[in-house]
């Protein structure tokens, strides 16, 4: 059998599943880390807060069923050469609303990168 649909909407709210399996990412982020901080589209995040260079705290807007999710992130610059590496920060522990995360350099220094796309996987609350 194969059923075909354009929209999937979850009857009691929240994001929907299949086989218990949540189709898209809980939250996700792409936001320009250079100057202003600014996102540029996003799905389940409220802001983006500037810590400092390469240090950034991504606030989601309907909170995580656990801290046990799992974050998936890139970075880049169209300009500079910097790494494409993004670390959680153990400088601050991740709650079900916020998460801290950061682009690391070649050398592994933060670094601020034009480019910030997160991806968190782990469910709503």
């Amino acid at each position: 059998s194969q059923i075909k649909v354009n929209d999937i909407t979850n009857a009691s709210g929240g994001i929907p599943t299949v086989k218990s399996q949540q189709l898209i990412p809980t939250a996700w982020v792409n936001f320009n880390g250079t100057g202003t901080v600014a996102i540029r589209d996003s799905e389940n995040v409220s802001s983006i807060t500037d810590l400092a260079v390469g240090d950034f705290r991504i606030t989601i807007a309907t909170a995580l069923a656990s801290i046990n999710y799992a974050v998936i992130g890139s970075c880049g610059s169209s300009s500079t050469r910097i790494g494409q590496f993004l670390e959680t920060s153990v400088y601050e522990a991740r709650t079900t609303t916020t998460v801290r995360v950061g682009p690391i350099s070649y050398s592994g220094a933060p670094q601020d990168s034009s480019y910030v796309d997160v991806a968190i996987l782990g469910g709503q609350s």
